[in-house]
């Protein structure tokens, strides 16, 4: 059973605030603690390593599937392997995401592998949430890692949210892409203290008519450091396009590397990056209004980052 600041966490990276219907699997604490399997939703424990096989068949309509995971002990470190296999024709969500908290004195780090493989036609929506909590002077580290294989006219929307109490992340994506298939991308990031994010995506356009959308929206406060990698490769006639837009506050530092590579003349891809600080017109706008100045600034970076 869940205790309750597993529960909160649940409620952080999942908006689990009971159990929820459908297909499940919620890991706590480096063990399966709740499962549930349906009809078309299939979840297979792993024999070799820690993880599980998720088999989505084909023709699943209207369906969703938790795979959270949730740690509340001081000073544990896992590797996971999820790999996803979703039918032809199929259309579900899937919500994920990572919530530590850590009141001790040693790191606690999650690292999660997922692979996914899309059948064609079939429509994925991804969200992966990740949070950090607790007052220890250990670390909450989390190193998700994400292979995507989409097929023919397959279509996957990610979701990426990490807005608070996260120590360290490295976030790595690869896509392969086939004829038809669209990539998007939505990714929303606040770094605080001294905490680090590097994100780097690589998503190769390989069947025509392929299409990516990246866009990575971020603030950086006080001491912190963000790195934002983004590479779109087209190698047939493809559209790509990738965004940074970071606020950066204090003492922060925020690295943008954007990189294109076409490697067909029809290939049309698309980069931008923009970092800077909050324009003075918007708080003193607010500030009329009857807002502090730290209120003033906490309205933009909400509504920045929606």
């Amino acid at each position: 059973m869940l205790d309750a600041i597993q529960k909160r966490l649940l409620a952080e990276v999942a908006d689990l605030h009971e159990v929820p219907e459908g297909a499940y699997h919620i890991r706590a604490n480096g063990e399966t603690s709740e499962k549930n399997t349906t009809a078309n939703i299939d979840i297979i424990s792993k024999q070799d390593v820690s993880g599980i096989d998720i088999h989505i068949k084909p023709g699943t309509k209207k369906e969703s599937l938790h795979i959270p995971v949730v740690l509340s002990n001081s000073g544990i470190r896992e590797t996971v392997y999820n790999d996803f296999y979703i039918g032809e024709d199929a259309d579900v969500v899937i919500v994920a995401g990572c919530g530590i908290d850590n009141c001790g004195g040693q790191d606690s780090e999650h690292d999660g592998i997922h692979r996914f493989y899309v059948g064609k036609n079939a429509k994925v929506k991804y969200v992966e949430k990740h949070y950090g909590s607790g007052d220890g002077e250990g670390k909450r580290i989390l190193n998700p890692g994400t292979e995507l294989y989409l097929e023919e006219g397959s279509f996957m929307e990610m979701e990426m949210v990490q807005i608070k109490g996260v120590d360290s992340t490295d976030r790595k994506t690869t896509a392969k892409l086939a004829a038809g298939a669209r990539l998007i991308v939505r990714e929303r990031l606040m770094t605080h203290g001294s905490q680090q994010a590097y994100s780097s995506y690589e998503v190769e356009l390989n069947g025509e008519g392929a299409g990516a959308d990246i866009v990575s929206r971020s603030v950086a406060r006080e001491d912190s450091y963000q790195k934002f990698d983004s590479r779109i490769i087209g190698n047939v006639p493809c559209s790509g396009h990738t965004e940074c837009d970071a606020i950066i506050m204090d003492q922060a530092r925020v690295l943008a590397v954007p990189q294109l590579e076409a490697n067909h003349v029809d290939a049309a891809l698309i980069h931008e990056a923009a970092i800077g600080k909050i324009a003075g017109e918007q708080l003193v706008k607010l500030m009329t209004l009857g807002l502090t100045e730290t209120e003033a600034e906490e309205q933009i970076i909400n509504g920045f980052l929606k």
